[in-house]
């Protein structure tokens, strides 16, 4: 699965909801509450008559400029592009009035949406944006009542004489745009935060003494070694080091053209250490430990101004309390050996983690041109409150464009590092089952996991993209394996070229009692809703139910995609039933039809045009299908062993699939809103409901 941060929990009981009936069909019958086993798969499910399909086709989610308009509670991914409003169709509307009535729900008064309120208090508020340590946990949201703008600078400030600002003019600076307002050189600051306390220093250390003063760090510390080898110290789970896992396997699951890069990953787990007795579960997730990019990190040093002798001389790392470097250490002082590049590849986040008010206080202290220390402070001050807030939930913002941004700012590295946030494991669902995947042809008795990762990229001030730092560093390595294996043609033994390279991928055990791990079952009819990559777990259910005993009839996979054609990850790889279990959902809109054909109907050209405009459907997301297999929903969430599961993500794909699992409850069970809650809050609290996203 994708890169990701912590998973955003949400409720049902905090989505603004607006009822929208699910449709009649052969697989959705409103005001039918009796659940029954559907007969056949999702294919089958799907066929109906032509006079039915007539009156879905009117009425069909997102295929009129009508339904589109109705989409502000119920969007798609966030990251999907909406699909342009169809041209009206006034024939639709004499159609209409020639369809035999249909049962449905009343139509309900379209209301306007209701505001989200995320703060409400001064407390609250200040908590999120008071001291400079509360911002740490500002994400993309304001409370709306205008409290950062309570000390703004007048625009009547700036009198006779004043010395103006003076704004850097480099691309970076630009890029981030700062509203500065009537800010000049004069403009008193208050409520700057103070520098954030020292608890990190450096001392020198002599690499005859490294043996016996640290034992098992006579390691080489060049640039090299330190770019392919995790430190020992980082202990995600002490007393346990990270592993380094060799890479067994490596290909590109979505074709040329598709919007996100997904990159499919074997790993060698052969020689992983036994710990606590846990072993990889089917739908656990993994903890892999990237480093940051290395052209990155040379950028950063470089803008310090720091010589390149220094960087990968072994130094005294010491810290006078707290978890930091290691990942999840116990807290206390510690002294250990490293180098100055080693820690700013894996100990610092520089890329993922938007930038905080210490950082720019500590930017301040070290800039020596004016104009940039006032813009600099006034960015941790009462006064640049509303531009801090800007530039927090605005375009992606990294150290290094800061660096770039304010070229008189060199901080020692030392006086930098407290600034930054730790650099976390990303974590990846397992998208097999361990042992099926240990049963495979050829291994020999080897071991291995498997992994799906997206690729993920934002906007840089350059006019390129910039990778994740997990996504980015596993694709760097997948296109190394792809490229050896390409280089060594089609003559060779697949595999044995990108083996020779000798690739590792940092990772440990990560989460095996995750809800995704916990809940799955090896019986009972289960429900799958996955978007993107969040359908890489369900493969592993599959392939796990499928080997245990013939349970088709008894799964049912529905798989959000921006288009089949590009970005349809691990089609053909869920066994012989995929084509009865699964059912592809394309939120990408394909362009319409050309209207003339080749004057030969008959020719092979003109067939498989025509095969493929049959295939071309109108924009359609995860949750209108939900709905539409409101029926499946229905008979497996009240089986007595019945499991829904959805991963994905939580703004647009999650969101969206609980208001349809709402409107399943509301139509299928005669329940009204608050009832619906409590009936999906009940059945997440007996885990037969279980929703991973982020």
């Amino acid at each position: 699965m994708t890169t990701r941060p912590p998973n955003r929990r949400h409720s049902l009981s905090t989505l603004v909801y607006r009822h929208k009936p699910i449709p009649h069909s052969e697989t959705s019958h409103p005001g039918d509450p009796i659940p029954r086993e559907p007969q056949g798969g999702l294919e089958t499910m799907r066929d109906m008559s032509p006079q039915l399909q007539a009156q879905l086709d009117v009425g069909s989610p997102r295929s009129s400029g009508e339904s589109l308009g109705d989409m502000s509670n119920d969007t798609s991914d966030s990251e999907t592009p909406s699909t342009p409003l169809t041209e009206h169709d006034s024939s639709n509307e004499e159609r209409f009035d020639k369809l035999p009535s249909m049962q449905s729900s009343p139509q309900r008064e379209k209301k306007r949406r209701a505001s989200t309120t995320y703060v409400s208090s001064s407390e609250e508020i200040k908590r999120l944006l008071g001291d400079g340590n509360g911002t740490k946990m500002l994400e993309k949201f304001c409370c709306g009542e205008g409290c950062c703008k309570l000390e703004a600078i007048p625009l009547s400030h700036a009198k006779l004489g004043f010395r103006p600002i003076v704004r850097p003019d480099n691309a970076a600076f630009r890029f981030i745009n700062p509203t500065l307002g009537a800010l000049t050189l004069d403009t008193p600051l208050t409520k700057v935060i103070d520098l954030p306390e020292s608890k990190t220093s450096f001392g020198s250390l002599r690499r005859e003494s490294i043996a016996e003063k640290f034992p098992g760090e006579e390691h080489g510390h060049d640039a090299e070694s330190v770019r392919t080898r995790a430190p020992e110290y980082m202990k995600p789970h002490p007393p346990y080091d990270i592993y380094s896992a060799p890479v067994y396997g490596a290909r590109e699951l979505t074709k040329p053209g598709a919007e996100k890069r997904t990159f499919h990953f074997d790993l060698d787990v052969t020689e992983y250490p036994e710990e606590g007795g846990v072993d990889f579960k089917v739908g656990g997730a993994v903890g892999i430990c990237p480093p940051n990019d290395p052209a990155v990190v040379d950028a950063i040093l470089d803008q310090l101004g720091m010589p390149r002798m220094v960087r990968d001389r072994p130094i005294r790392l010491h810290t006078t309390g707290g978890r930091w470097p290691t990942i999840w250490g116990d807290e206390g002082a510690r002294e250990l050996v490293t180098t100055r590049r080693e820690v700013l590849t894996w100990t610092v986040d520089i890329s993922s983690s938007a930038p905080t008010k210490p950082l720019f206080r500590v930017l301040a202290e070290h800039a020596t041109e004016e104009s940039e220390k006032q813009i600099l402070r006034y960015m941790c001050s009462a006064q640049g409150q509303s531009a801090f807030c800007d530039l927090r939930t605005g375009p992606h913002i990294t150290l290094q464009q800061l660096l770039e941004a304010f070229p008189s700012s060199k901080p020692p590295l030392e006086a930098l590092l407290p600034s930054l946030t730790q650099l976390m494991p990303r974590f990846y669902s397992l998208s097999n089952d361990p042992h099926v995947s240990s049963d495979r042809e050829g291994l020999a008795g080897r071991r291995l996991i498997e992994v799906a990762v997206t690729v993920h990229e934002t906007q840089t001030h350059t006019g390129g993209k910039r990778s994740g730092v997990g996504s980015g560093f596993l694709e760097r390595i997948a296109m190394q394996y792809i490229e050896a294996e390409k280089q060594a043609g089609s003559t060779s033994t697949p595999g044995i070229a990108g083996r020779a390279l000798n690739l590792h991928v940092p990772m440990f055990r990560g989460l095996m009692s995750n809800p995704l791990s916990r809940e799955f079952a090896s019986d009972g009819p289960m429900m799958l809703i996955g978007a993107g990559v969040g359908m890489a777990p369900f493969r592993g259910f599959i392939l796990n139910r499928l080997k245990n005993a013939n349970c088709a009839n008894k799964i049912w996979l529905v798989q959000g995609v921006r288009d089949s054609m590009l970005d349809e990850i691990y089609q053909g790889e869920l066994g012989a039933h995929e084509k009865e279990i699964k059912k592809v959902v394309q939120s990408r809109a394909a362009p319409p039809p050309d209207t003339q054909l080749p004057v030969d109907s008959t020719s092979d050209e003109t067939l498989a045009v025509k095969e493929h405009r049959s295939e071309r459907k109108v924009a359609k997301y995860v949750q209108d299908e939900v709905r539409t297999q409101a029926d499946i929903v229905w008979f497996v969430i009240n089986a007595l062993d019945g499991r829904i599961f959805v991963c994905g993500s939580t703004k647009g794909m999650g969101e969206g699939v609980e208001r349809a699992l709402m409107d399943v409850a509301i139509d299928k069970g005669g329940l009204d809103e608050g009832t619906a809650k409590e009936f999906w809050d009940q059945k997440k609290k007996d885990g037969q409901y279980i929703a991973e996203t982020w």
